[in-house]
This record gives C-alpha cells, structure tokens and sequence, in this order.
C-alpha cells in the first residue's frame, strides 16, 4: 500500500512537470480532450518548476530536468516508436546525456574506495572532468609507463535514484497492461525490464569494460574497425579505465577531408561496421552516435563507451540478415515466411496477405533515388505493419532499429550519396550465402553431430563406473552372482563396445556423406 502510494506521488511529480513544459500531450491531442480535463492540466502545472525561455523540443527538456532516471528513459523511449508514437520519438532522439560535473574530490575518493589505491599511487597525472553525463564523467589521465587514459567515474548515489525510479515505472507499466489490452500486446513490463537491465549493465563500468573486451576479440581481423582497449588493473564497478584515443570525431568532416580520408570509405565502414557486429555477432554497439565515432591516424573507425549494447539471439540475427536480403531480392513471400519462421507473427494469420502488406513497403523503396533509401525507415514501416497483423513487439529488434537510424544518419553525413541497399549487399548477402549456402549447412551438421559425439565418452564413463560398483558389490558379498551370470555380463559389455565402435564408425561415414553431398 504505502509503495504504491510513493509510485503514485512519483509519477504525480513526473506528470506536473512535464505538464507545466506542455509535454503531456501534443497540441491535437489537447484540442480532443473535453474542458474538464484541460482545466485539470492547466491546475497540474501551477506551482511546478517552468521551462526556461526559448526552449524547443519541449518533451526532452521535461525529461532532462527530471534527473538521470528520466534522461535514459527518454532515451529508450526515442526506440520505441510504437509506444509513445513517430513524432515523440523523434523528438526524443535530440534528447542529450549531459548533465554538470560532479566535484573532483568526489572522483578521487570513488576511484581510491574502488581499486585499493590512491590517485598519485595510479596515475601521473589525472586532470579535471573533460565530459560529464547521467551516468558517469571522463577525466583524462597519464599512467606510470607513459599511457594516456580515459577514466570513467560512476556518478554518486545515481544507483539508488535509477532503483527508486524503476520501481514507479514498473507500477505504471504493471497497471496499464491490467487495464488495457494494447498495453498488453506491447509488452510494457517487458519493457521496463529492458530497460532494467540495460540499467544495470551501466551502473556497472565492469559490464562496459568487458563489453569493450567482447566486442574487440569479435573483431579484431575486421578490417577498418577497433575499439579502445581496456585497463583491467585500474577498472572496477564504479571506474573504467581505457587508452585515450586521439583520433578526429568523426562529426569533423572538414578535418577528415584535409587529412585526406576516404568519406565515402568512412561511410561504408560504419554502416557495414554495425550490420556486420549485429548479423555475424549478435552483438552490436547500441549508442552509435556521432559523439562515440573517430577515426584514428590510421583511417580507423574506433567506437567508445559502451554502456548500451545491443544482443540478438542465432533466431533474431537470422531473421535479420533474410528480411534484408529479401527486401533487396525483392522476395516478399520469403520475407512472409521468415516472421512466420520465426514465431513472430501468430499462426492464424495469411503469409500471402502479409507478404502483400510487405510488398506496399518494399515496392516504393525501390523506385527512389540512393540518397531517399533508407533501411531504418523500412525497418520501422515494417514494425508498424506487423502490428496490424497481432506481432508482438520484440524489444531486442526495436533496439537495433533504433541503432540503425542513428548509424544510417551517421554515414549519410560521410556520403550523403550513400546507397543503402548497395552497401549493405556484400554483408547481409556474405552472411546468407555462409549459414544457408552448403558451407553453412555442413557447420550445422557437424555441430549436431559433434555434441553427439561429445555425449558418448560420458556414456561409456558411466557404463564403466556401474560395472566397477558391480563388481566391488559382488566382492564384498553385497550381491552374488554366479559363474554363468558374469560369464553373460562379460559378453554383454563386449557387444556394447563393439556396437559403441561400429555407430562411432556409422556416424563419421555420414559425416563424410553430408559433406560430400553438400558440396556438390
């Protein structure tokens, strides 16, 4: 009882203060409501905190002067389109991550508490705050051996305001899926715990260090991309400590053009960049803004803080990589039959009308011009035509959509001639041809076949085992067997080796079958 009533104060609050910035509702909406209840908004903001002069995106002022927990809600929100609408959610993509630093003294303390050492005794040098958000700050810092650093610092007490805040969203998530069946079918709970869990995975800098070290070891022999290494003696939960890069924001177009850098080369390897870590990988770089992206001296793309990351599942990076490629064949019946495939879109529903509704989305994509094709459009009309058919939202895919929007603008500033379908081909196509062509399908059987063979030194452990407790049972008088029941024990455990050695034999045979089969 008393806990919903503070989730209730809470949201009480949350709802003043965006009221008074005139961000509950779009100005249609509010000429829809009767007067009782614009009276209601108007009372709601007496009293409440005002927006300052000459603020423009009203929503994401709302939600920065709400504090850290309502920054990265706002955040998530802005890949959430089917939540909160088009036109919120992208005004929520200028929602920006900035908040004033925190003092110093409070980094130092945090990082002794931390790694067991003072400042002096890890660095030579470590110098005031060079970027501050929600989260954590940066400072830059020099190592005994000569290093340049990054260190980020967890920002005091943020993990106790982002607990209490997940709770009041939780409660409002738990009653608008009770009381409204399109709450339901868009998986609010669900939701909130994504966004729990993306949460959790920030307030920890040990979860971003070894998403740095994953992402590094999945592509080290990619070529054109690197992430910061990490320095795992001076990280812990509330300090990550990387190399300092010094490369050119990739935002500085002017700069990477007089160092004579390859825009349109740029462009290619963000976007193949990203498709290859989500498709081949499962795992992908959620926060690909400009602000994360340099080039170093090399010609480079180096990608920093990965506090948001981005997973999908064998099934999801399949799905993906076909419904590109068969948007790009122009094969929407295969498009159809992937969602189906992939148990996203229920049973009872028609694959040929869907892959009609898919056509009227492709088909126009087709006819414009390179620099009007965009991807991430066509993912978000394909999210919103889904639902016409009972999808349930996949909050993994909306994530990579949302990712995707950011990194298409991103290349799109490099070249903004960039053909979407032309540099995605190589990839998606690769990826096909690799799981699904004869090399992916021997891969597939070899695996299956593998982990049977695997199973089989347990078995004969475990037949082993049991014939030694027989054994040491019968000698000590615990069962007794006579001369003519050991004789057959002794035949029978001869036959399960030899038929043990002749499926063995069976099952490299077909092994050799599959793949010759395969390959031709």
């Amino acid at each position: 009882m008393f806990s919903s009533l503070r989730h209730s104060f809470n949201l009480l609050r949350a709802g003043r203060t965006l009221a008074a910035y005139d961000a509950l509702l779009t100005p249609e909406q509010l000429k829809q409501l009767p007067w009782s209840a614009r009276l209601g908004l108007s009372l709601a903001k007496f009293g409440a905190s005002k927006p300052s002069a000459g603020t423009r995106n009203a929503v994401a002022a709302a939600l920065s002067s709400l504090g850290p927990s309502y920054i990265k809600l706002g955040q998530f929100l802005a890949t959430r389109p089917d939540l909160v609408g088009p036109k919120r959610a992208f005004d929520l993509k200028s929602l920006q991550d900035r908040l004033p630093p925190f003092p110093i003294e409070v980094a130092i303390e945090t990082i002794r508490e931390n790694l067991g050492s003072t400042v002096e005794e890890l660095f030579t040098s470590f110098g005031p705050p060079v970027a501050a958000a929600s989260i954590a700050q940066v400072h830059k810092a020099t190592s005994p051996d000569g290093r340049t650093l990054a260190v980020k610092v967890l920002r005091p007490g943020v993990g106790k305001r982002f607990a209490s805040d997940l709770g009041s969203f939780y409660f409002a998530a738990r009653l608008m899926e009770k009381f409204s069946a399109e709450g339901r079918r868009l998986r609010l709970i669900a939701a909130v715990h994504m966004l729990e869990q993306s949460m959790k995975q920030e307030l920890d800098l040990r979860m971003e260090a070894s998403a740095l070290s994953e992402m590094a070891e999945n592509t080290k022999n990619d070529p054109g991309f690197r992430v910061p290494k990490v320095d795992w003696q001076r990280t812990a939960r509330d300090v990550l400590t990387t190399e300092w890069i010094d490369g050119t924001p990739i935002s500085d177009i002017d700069s990477l053009r007089a160092q004579g850098f390859d825009l349109k080369a740029l462009g290619d390897t963000v976007i193949q960049s990203f498709l290859r870590h989500a498709i081949r990988d499962g795992f992908f770089h959620a926060d690909m803004h400009q602000g994360n992206l340099f080039v170093d001296f090399d010609g480079r793309l180096v990608a920093v803080d990965f506090g948001i990351v981005g997973r999908l599942g064998p099934k999801e990076s399949m799905f993906l990589a076909e419904i590109l490629y068969g948007f790009i064949t122009r094969d929407y019946l295969r498009v159809s039959q992937v969602h189906f495939e992939a148990g996203y879109v229920p049973r009872d529903q028609d694959p040929a009308i869907f892959a009609q509704a898919l056509r009227a989305i492709g088909e126009p994509i087709m006819d414009l011009s390179a620099t009007d094709i965009s991807m991430a459009r066509l993912l978000t009309q394909l999210f919103e035509v889904t639902a016409q058919f009972n999808m349930q939202t996949q909050p993994q895919l909306l994530l990579l959509q949302k990712t995707m929007v950011v990194v298409e603008g991103v290349a799109r500033t490099l070249n903004p001639q960039l053909n979407m379908w032309v540099t995605a081909e190589p990839v998606v196509r690769g990826w096909i041809e690799r799981k699904l062509g004869p090399a992916g399908r021997l891969e597939d059987a070899t695996g299956s076949l593998g982990r049977i063979l695997a199973g089989l030194p347990n078995v004969l452990e475990d037949a082993r085992r049991g014939a030694e407790m027989l054994s040491e049972m019968a000698n000590s008088g615990g069962i007794r067997l006579d001369a003519e029941t050991t004789e057959q024990l002794a035949k029978a455990q001869n036959r399960h080796q030899r038929w043990t050695r002749f499926w063995l034999a069976i099952a490299s045979l077909a092994l050799v079958v599959i793949a010759v089969r395969l390959v031709t």
